[in-house]
């Protein structure tokens, strides 16, 4: 039996490892200091808590936390990497720019541990209903067989560390990019008086936008907090681009301020918008 450490049992990492304890996987993760709703999704999903020292044991680790806490995860698990006998591989799932990920794999590479760099595009796998994609890359993907037999959708990129994290830049940029700026011009529009007639005119010109606008606007409300990090990364990803870097701060500005506005009148705003635009 192969065993997984998934780390941490979010909504993504819960999905994934259900879906790999669904194909028979053990599925490891540690749940000191998590919330009783935590701990219930991660026993829901197959997921056994064990201590950080326990770890090591698995065949593979599976880093998907938020992107801030990638580097420090990696740090933490050092030492228990280093210590191993047999070396587990370390699959860094998290959305992070080319730079931060390769800093990553250089901590993870004084442990003596395969790394593997992964991008996940797509939602949490659910029962009947197909997973992400999950994009790999690294000097020795031979690994990865195993995540495939197991039911992840393992889609492997030429390019060596740092090839799937810019896939994954580059395609977030496109999407959570093209929700921002929908947010930012639908919430100008209403300050101004006009949301009904760019509503109009996004029906007649470009129903697919507002079919879209429909769909992602309010989906983006609760995970808005997240994707401050996911920004930011982005910005990073685009150094040497000075007006796409300074985009992605914005971008990011306007998530962290929507996230911090709750249920407030911009959210309220950009839900009507939404609802008008799913009717006919």
């Amino acid at each position: 039996m192969v065993t997984i450490a998934v780390i941490a049992p979010g909504a993504m990492g819960s999905a994934v490892a259900a879906l790999l304890h669904g194909n028979g996987a053990r599925i490891l993760t540690v749940l000191a200091g998590r919330s009783a709703a935590t701990i219930a999704r991660a026993r829901d999903a197959g997921m056994e808590g064990v201590d950080e020292a326990d770890l090591a044991g698995a065949d593979f680790v599976l880093s998907i936390v938020p992107p801030a806490e990638a580097t420090a995860l990696a740090t933490r698990l050092a030492p228990i990497l280093a210590a191993a006998a047999r070396k587990p591989v370390y699959v860094d799932c998290n959305a992070l720019n080319v730079a931060t990920k390769r800093g990553v794999a250089g901590v993870i590479a004084q442990t003596g541990a395969p790394f593997i760099d992964a991008a996940i595009i797509g939602a949490p796998p659910r029962p009947g209903g197909k997973g992400p994609r999950i994009y790999v890359s690294g000097d020795d993907l031979a690994s990865s067989v195993a995540l495939r037999e197991l039911g992840l959708d393992i889609r492997p990129v030429e390019g060596g560390v740092g090839a799937a994290a810019a896939l994954k830049m580059s395609y977030a940029g496109i999407n959570k990019g093209l929700t921002a700026l929908a947010a930012a011009m639908v919430l100008a529009a209403g300050r101004a008086g006009a949301a009904e007639a760019l509503h109009a005119e996004l029906a007649e010109s470009e129903p697919e936008l507002l079919a879209r606008f429909a769909r992602v606007l309010p989906d983006m409300v609760p995970k808005a907090y997240r994707w401050v990090a996911e920004m930011d990364e982005i910005a990073g990803f685009l150094e040497g681009d000075d007006g796409g870097r300074l985009m992605f701060d914005g971008a990011g500005r306007l998530y962290a301020r929507l996230a911090a506005e709750g249920d407030g009148d911009e959210i309220a705003r950009l839900r009507a918008f939404a609802a008008a635009a799913e009717r006919p």
